[in-house]
């Protein structure tokens, strides 16, 4: 604690509570609730004045110093809390809970909840297309057990791996907004300076104490249930996240139920580089609507959005729900059956956080009626699903259910527009209860017995200007002007004088004011009471209410799928046992929608024996990228349950997908180009299997020609022949065109171009066999480098090509590791040679001459 905050007998009643509550919550801001504003005091007012741009003030002294002090007004805070979460700092609530009126000395203030990044579930605070996730880690030896909770939907995942590179990928995939780890670990690469990690004391972290805590809350003996007996390690992380949202929650949890296991061999892997080559939700080039996400997400509900997300990140490998997907597809697609319910399916909002809010009690008005809009569409939504006989639209259907009762009561307990908040009332139906009817009739009635009321007291007095009023400090008055006063009855007694009307009060007045400020208070408490009750009810009924939230985004997502397919021409790959892939007329989904001129489609064939890998070749800017990022883009849509842009695909077993696509210095770790490229390599090689697919671009051009051209060839031959991959293999290493004759199960194919004149034009048709040419100079012009420049190229061009021409002649290829730029002197037999006319030679004179070169090369 600061030293102008030590001894607490200096200070204010005041102050002594708040440094109390400050003590408990050291490392974080304390939003102090006081009136209409949220203050911060001290070295947080300072922090918060600097970080929110608000003014930094003082509140007289305390201790006798100056108290440094800056507030935020209590109906805007989410705004200016939305502004610390995005820096990573986390807040204390601190509300009133007193009676501002009873006794002396400070009302009574608790900390209510604690805001963290990783634990919003206010709507203001939160990205609705993107789950915010609470991730824990522990470790044991090479064993990682992440817990992941999304507190806003209710979502607690588990899931362990083995070794440092799988714990990377998944904390890629999860992309965390706070990570709990213990101190006595590493934190992970990218987390070490990051604003979300907290350290947690390693007992936080005891294997059995996490089961005790998890049982306590599921309700259950043991954790048998949940299938995470294996898993201790990602245990131990559950327990430590848990007991991290009770701590900051300071309530119950009841939409936490249980664990899901998520194991890592049940999807198809991705590392970090190949979600980001791939650009599933981000592009390299920063418009990130041109990515797969960009492209596929139509979702017309916020929770549908996010669960397409994470099917995205997370491609399943298990073909019978990959095939329940596809026929719920098929079903949807005919006779337009998925319009009607993206049509039913667009009133029923985001049921999933509004239930997270109902859990937690923090949920408003506004999220009951919608919460109501969306359960009275599921009555629509079943008659729809009875029509389709595909098992998981049968399935949804059950699981969504239509809770008419739920429905009803929101319907009779809120009224149809009501406030944004609860704190002023007026939010309670009439009708629904009969003392808070009478309340508020007592309340309401008031303006009634206040007109009544001033005409008779206009007429007992002769007064005619004498009118009634009422502000907030002194509640009702009769206001009489200065020059009548003298006019006022005796039973008048003076409330106030003002500078040219005097207010007074009356024995009859001062009885309706207590009886109505009474009612009011009365009414209001009445009210929530009666909110609370309303949730309480829906709490008793939260897991039906949650397993109706998640049927309804996964409607929400097929329906969407059925959309984007009819909208873009796709159609159900076939996923087989046999391993391979087959495509027929492929299409890269996101390039195609981009280009103002029809897309090229091509083919694809890889198979176990004679062609596991392609070695493609072609001019830069030929589609080479394009075509190996659709064949990944192809196969990942198809292990969601999508239909697939491509007349035709076969899919076999696959378990992960590599990519090595370009490269870029990691200044902050300190990496070179090469070295980016040779890790991205290593992991590859290190991994990849015979259901393994791989994209590798431009392998080996950090170094120098022949070390590149070295290692290019050995990592192709090492995925070709030991890992057996499936493999596209781009180069502009042409010698790499003849693997293929030294090892079987590789195939050459190029995309073709075609050069008029100086200039070039790209068919993007793959082709078999190598690339005659790469034409770099034409690609050069077209990108705009001077004709003078070009020039330049084309005649060291010419020359490197001569210089290359005699070494094959001299055979002395192999005495110089690299050809001069600068040219070199030619040997006699080429000089002599180039001077030749051959067609002036007769016969004799030809034999003649070669006699002479012969001797020239001294042979």
């Amino acid at each position: 604690m600061n030293d102008e905050t030590q001894d607490l007998s200096q200070h204010t009643p005041m102050m002594r509570q708040y440094l109390r509550i400050k003590a408990e919550h050291p490392d974080i801001l304390v939003f102090y609730r006081m009136g209409d504003f949220y203050e911060l005091f001290h070295d947080d007012a300072r922090q918060a004045a600097e970080l929110l741009n608000i003014t930094l003030t003082s509140r007289g002294q305390s201790a006798g110093q100056p108290i440094p002090m800056a507030g935020v007004p209590f109906h805007a805070v989410e705004s200016y809390l939305a502004k610390l979460i995005k820096l990573g700092l986390s807040v204390a609530i601190c509300e009133q809970l007193g009676d501002p009126t009873a006794g002396k000395g400070p009302m009574e203030r608790r900390v209510v909840r604690i805001v963290t990044p990783g634990t919003l579930t206010d709507e203001a605070l939160l990205d609705e297309r993107r789950d915010n996730l609470l991730v824990a880690l522990h470790q044991s030896k090479q064993t990682y057990g992440l817990a992941s909770l999304d507190l806003s939907g209710g979502r607690f995942t588990v899931v362990q791996v083995h070794g440092e590179a799988a714990l990377c990928n998944e904390l890629e995939r999860l992309k965390p907004a706070e990570l709990l780890i213990g101190e006595d670990i590493t934190p992970p690469d990218g987390w070490r300076d990051h604003p979300g990690l907290r350290r947690q004391a390693p007992w936080h972290f005891d294997r059995d104490s996490a089961a005790r805590a998890l049982c306590a809350q599921f309700g259950v003996r043991d954790l048998n249930g949940f299938g995470c007996t294996d898993q201790p390690v990602a245990v131990a992380a559950a327990g430590c996240l848990l007991q991290y949202v009770k701590d900051t929650q300071r309530g119950a949890l009841p939409h936490l139920t249980g664990l899901r296991v998520e194991r890592h061999e049940d999807s198809v892997i991705l590392d970090a580089a190949s979600r980001r080559n791939l650009e599933l939700e981000h592009s390299l080039s920063g418009h990130h609507e041109h990515t797969l996400i960009g492209l596929l997400d139509r979702c017309v509900t916020p929770m549908g959005g996010r669960l397409l997300r994470r099917w995205t990140h997370r491609p399943l490998r298990d073909r019978n729900t990959l095939g329940q997907r596809q026929d719920s597809l098929r079903q949807l697609l005919d006779n337009g059956g998925y319009e009607y319910l993206r049509g039913l399916l667009r009133g029923v909002g985001d049921v999933e956080r509004i239930l997270a809010r109902v859990a937690l009690k923090s949920a408003r008005p506004r999220d009951l009626i919608a919460l109501a809009d969306a359960l009275a569409r599921l009555p629509d939504v079943q008659r729809l699903l009875g029509l389709l006989d595909a098992a998981l639209l049968r399935e949804l259907a059950n699981q969504a259910g239509t809770h008419p009762d739920i429905c009803d009561l929101l319907r009779r307990a809120i009224i149809a527009n009501p406030p944004q908040v609860l704190r002023d009332g007026g939010v309670i139906a009439p009708g629904h209860d009969a003392e808070l009817d009478e309340l508020r009739e007592l309340s309401e009635h008031a303006d009634r017995f206040l007109v009544e009321l001033e005409a008779r007291e206009r007429q007992r007095t002769g007064i005619q200007n004498l009118k009634l009023g009422f502000n907030r400090v002194h509640g009702y008055y009769i206001e009489v002007s200065r020059a009548q006063s003298q006019a006022v009855p005796a039973d008048y007694l003076r409330r106030q004088t003002l500078k040219g009307a005097e207010r007074y009060i009356i024995p009859e007045l001062q009885e309706f004011e207590h009886k109505v400020l009474r009612a009011q208070e009365q009414a209001l408490a009445r009210e929530k009471a009666l909110y609370d009750a309303l949730l309480d009810q829906l709490i008793v009924r939260l897991s039906a209410l949650q397993a109706s939230a998640a049927a309804l985004a996964e409607l929400d997502v097929l329906a969407n799928l059925a959309e984007r397919a009819a909208a873009l021409c796709w159609n159900p790959p076939e996923l087989v046992e046999r391993p391979g892939i087959e495509i027929v007329a492929g299409r890269h989904p996101v390039v195609e929608q981009l280009l103002d001129e029809p897309f090229v489609p091509n083919d694809l064939k890889l198979e176990p024996d004679r062609r596991r890998m392609l070695i493609v070749t072609g001019p830069n800017l030929g589609g080479k990228s394009t075509y190996m990022r659709q064949t990944a883009l192809i196969v990942l849509l198809a292990h969601l349950g999508s239909f697939v842009p491509a007349e035709r695909a076969v899919i076999g077993p696959i378990d992960r997908i590599f990519t090595r696509i370009g490269a870029s210095d990691d200044l902050a770790s300190g990496r070179s180009t090469f070295m980016v490229e040779m890790s991205e390599a290593a992991n590859i090689l290190h991994n990849a299997t015979p259901h393994s697919l791989v994209l590798i671009d431009e392998i080996g051009r950090g170094t120098s020609t022949f070390d590149g051209l070295a290692l290019a060839w050995a990592c192709a031959a090492h995925l070709a022949g030991t890992a057996r991959a499936f493999t596209l293999f781009a180069t502009h290493y042409f010698e790499l065109t003849r693997l293929p004759e030294a090892q079987s199960g590789i195939v050459n194919v190029h995309l073709d171009a075609v050069e008029h004149g100086d200039t070039i034009a790209f068919l993007h048709r793959v082709q078999d066999g190598p690339a005659s040419r790469s034409y770099g100079l034409q690609v050069a012009a077209l990108a705009g480098v001077p004709p003078v420049v070009i020039q330049q190229a084309r005649q060291r061009l010419r020359l490197l090509e001569r210089q290359m021409l005699r070494r094959e002649l001299t055979g002395r290829s192999a005495a110089s590791p690299q050809l001069s730029l600068f040219g070199e002197a030619a040997h006699p037999a080429v000089a002599a040679l180039a001077e030749l006319d051959l067609d002036a030679l007769a016969p004799e004179q030809a034999l003649a001459e070669l006699r002479r070169l012969k001797a020239l090369t001294g042979s």
